[in-house]
């Protein structure tokens, strides 16, 4: 074998070698750069899982900072459509967390669906302030009407007052007056008596002025006598005043036509020895007591 062809050969042996070398060479460069690319991908990918994560988060404690305000609403489909979404948020925070690496449509799903929630607690936060507002207008309204009623009330309550006065004054001016009222012990003859255990008769004397106010018409008027015991002399009959059933120790029914009638006389006939003492006349006509005065009928 000549030299040239041994250097040939060497040649061809390290020209081999050579590309060998460098097909190597090129082969570690191109996995190095796939793994460095791969890593840069992950580490991307987990960045992107922890700002996600940090959103999620994020977006599951805003839920919660106005699920109070869900709770006191009364309106159903804002109260199910905020609890879907912030149920979908919990979720989405769960599957987060279920694998370390995502790939990158899923991490671009899981942006979208962020935004998308975003949006809808947005949507949802001002339909709170909304009805807040709402609410508040009417509240209030309400508590102006309640003002106004109230108003309202304390002015019928003065008139019902006012006409209620009216009436008792109405009532008070129809009633009937008795003036110069007098207690007089007469003996069998129809004499004055100054001892009054010899009474046989006791009278009652009394004018009634004129009032246009009382309505006229025929007057019953009651006539009760309480001795100094305390008992009711006689049993002339019983009445009705203020709801409860008198009894009376004579009566007597007068015409009345609006005028004075002076001079009305109501005997009482004594059926039983008179102690001296003190006497109360009292006067009822129309549910009245027109008059109450006592006297002292000596022995």
């Amino acid at each position: 074998m000549n030299r040239n062809k041994i250097i040939l050969i060497i040649s061809s042996i390290l020209a081999i070698a050579l590309i060998a070398i460098i097909i190597y060479l090129l082969l570690t460069v191109s996995s190095q750069k796939a793994e460095i690319a791969e890593a840069q991908l992950t580490n991307q990918q987990l960045q992107d899982n922890l700002t996600m994560a940090g959103e999620l988060a994020e977006l599951n404690a805003q839920f919660e900072q106005h699920e109070n305000d869900a709770i006191r609403l009364e309106n159903d489909t804002i109260l199910a459509k905020y609890n879907a979404a912030k149920s979908r948020v919990e979720e989405l925070l769960a599957e987060l967390n279920s694998q370390k690496i995502k790939s990158a449509e899923q991490i671009q799903r899981l942006r979208d669906e962020i935004a998308t929630l975003r949006g809808l607690l947005r949507h949802y936060i001002a339909q709170v302030d909304s009805l807040g507002r709402e609410n508040a207008a009417l509240r209030q309204e309400n508590t102006e009407v309640r003002a106004q009623n109230e108003q309202l009330t304390t002015r019928v309550n003065d008139i019902t007052r006012q006409n209620e006065t009216l009436n008792e004054r109405i009532t008070l001016a129809e009633k009937l007056n008795v003036t110069g009222v007098t207690l007089t012990a007469l003996n069998k003859k129809g004499k004055n008596e100054k001892n009054v255990t010899k009474a046989r008769q006791l009278l009652v004397t009394f004018t009634i002025p004129q009032n246009n106010s009382t309505p006229v018409g025929n007057k019953t008027i009651y006539l009760r006598i309480t001795g100094p015991e305390g008992s009711l002399l006689g049993a002339g009959g019983s009445f009705s005043f203020e709801g409860q059933t008198l009894q009376c120790t004579a009566k007597k029914t007068i015409d009345y036509a609006g005028d004075e009638i002076a001079g009305i006389k109501i005997y009482w006939d004594v059926n039983a020895t008179l102690n001296p003492g003190d006497y109360t006349v009292e006067l009822f006509a129309d549910n009245f007591r027109l008059t109450s005065r006592h006297f002292t009928l000596k022995k």
